[in-house]
């Protein structure tokens, strides 16, 4: 089943996969440009996206979809990964199980996610065979069989996969919480997958007018990544994607966030718990959302505060300390609503929580008194742009940033130019950030815990 890929993309975990593809696909910075793709548009509105890569005769192919768990309606959360598995359901040309059997007969590899901001659906096959996968996939861009026979055994999968992701997994339980109770009015705090009760809610009516409303070429992105040209890809796409009708003309109209102005606490304690472990997360800026000046220099500063083990949580709590088994922190400033900057650590066997939270803010206050190091900026934008060396060759990579960005608003200038815009942070930048964001109104502190009996 398609659900693979998903149950890692659950809650923020979509965003962080994201940025790290994002940082991990771009070469030393200067260059002046990342993945240099060729770009056009279909009469219809659908954006095409090609980046070549003749490395080897494969290609991927990709179609995103500007509609994701935020684009929910109210009390129909989880609608949008509930459609992403009516996909594979069939349409009358390609009956349900068709397109899976025929990418895999083919020798190719499909799957599918969801995010808060997108759908995706993928396949990599050999360049001869991508004619195939393209004549399904926009096939069931406008012919899917929806009927009661076909959704109702999906939502049984779906609320299964709810079980067994989310309720069966304490940490997964506390997310949820922090979610809800960091976004007070935004939809992202609504988790993917949505709740069981409007899971089960959901009817025929809802899912055929979401397919009707959000599934369109000019709501949707190829992306095609691999051995070919935009020469060679034009008429294919003009052919099977060129000839779909557009739909409406769509505005995404989502709530905004008000101001915070009061810290939050979640705990959780569950007899299934066997490691403890402490986190805070912060309403933080993103391209659009607050103060976007401070997206780049939070991505430098996440990388000192805790990306890796010279970084300062992990050297103090884990190496220096020994209270930690782990600590680190994450950023992801690249959606259309508000982004998330988190710190978190697990303590060592009988350490508690509160010792764990004190040598936390004790770093946090060490760099809100005595800002970071020059050096320590140099370190951390060479380490981000070093990942790039390790996977610009890698397909997947420049079709998951390109099409990440454009479902989510932003331009192929946007990610072109990321080189140029992380080696431009400087201290000041990254201290600024840090003012701004690190401030306790506007954060929820997540402790997870064993129940008292097992501790």
């Amino acid at each position: 089943m398609k659900t693979a890929l998903v149950g890692r993309l659950k809650h923020h975990a979509a965003a962080f996969a994201a940025v790290f593809l994002f940082f991990a696909a771009y070469p030393n910075p200067g260059s002046g440009a990342v993945f240099n793709p060729e770009t056009f548009t279909l009469a219809n509105g659908m954006q095409v996206v090609v980046v070549s890569n003749h490395r080897v005769p494969v290609v991927v192919h990709m179609v995103w979809y500007k509609v994701g768990a935020a684009d929910e309606a109210p009390g129909k959360s989880g609608i949008a990964h509930f459609f992403e598995h009516l996909m594979f359901k069939g349409t009358p040309k390609f009956p349900d199980g068709l397109f899976s059997q025929t990418v895999a007969r083919n020798g190719g590899r499909e799957n599918a996610f969801t995010s808060t901001d997108y759908t995706a659906y993928f396949q990599t096959v050999a360049k001869d065979r991508l004619k195939i996968v393209m004549e399904m996939e926009a096939d069931r861009m406008t012919n899917l069989v929806l009927t009661p026979e076909q959704v109702e055994p999906e939502r049984r999968v779906i609320l299964e996969e709810r079980s067994q992701r989310v309720e069966s997994d304490p940490a997964s339980i506390l997310q949820e919480h922090v979610g809800a109770a960091l976004f007070m009015n935004h939809p992202y705090r609504r988790p993917v997958i949505g709740w069981e009760h409007e899971i089960r809610a959901l009817s025929m009516e809802d899912i055929t007018q979401f397919y009707k409303r959000w599934y369109a070429p000019n709501n949707a992105i190829l992306v095609v990544a691999g051995d070919i040209t935009a020469a060679e890809l034009r008429p294919l796409a003009e052919k099977y994607y060129g000839v779909i009708p557009r739909g409406p003309k769509l505005t995404r109209e989502r709530p905004t966030e008000p101001p915070q102005r009061a810290a939050r606490q979640v705990e959780l304690r569950d007899e299934r718990v066997r490691q403890p472990s402490w986190s805070r997360v912060f309403l933080a800026p993103s391209h659009f959302f607050g103060a976007s000046e401070h997206v780049y220099p939070l991505e430098v500063l996440s990388d000192i505060l805790g990306g890796g083990a010279t970084s300062r949580l992990y050297a103090n709590l884990v190496v220096k300390q020994k209270l930690a088994v782990s600590a680190g922190s994450f950023y992801g400033g690249r959606g259309l609503g508000p982004a998330r900057f988190g710190i978190f650590a697990s303590p060592r066997s009988g350490v508690g929580i509160d010792q764990i939270e004190a040598a936390v803010e004790d770093v946090l206050e060490k760099i809100r008194t005595s800002g970071v190091t020059d050096d320590e900026v140099a370190r951390a934008k060479a380490r981000i742009q070093a990942q790039a060396v390790y996977a610009r060759d890698s397909l997947r990579a420049g079709a998951r940033s390109l099409g990440s960005a454009l479902a989510s608003g932003r331009r192929v200038e946007d990610v072109e130019s990321w080189p140029e815009r992380i080696e431009a942070v400087s201290r000041p930048a990254v201290e600024s950030a840090f003012a701004a964001v690190m401030v306790e109104g506007s954060s929820v502190t997540a402790r997870l815990l064993p129940t008292e009996e097992n501790m």
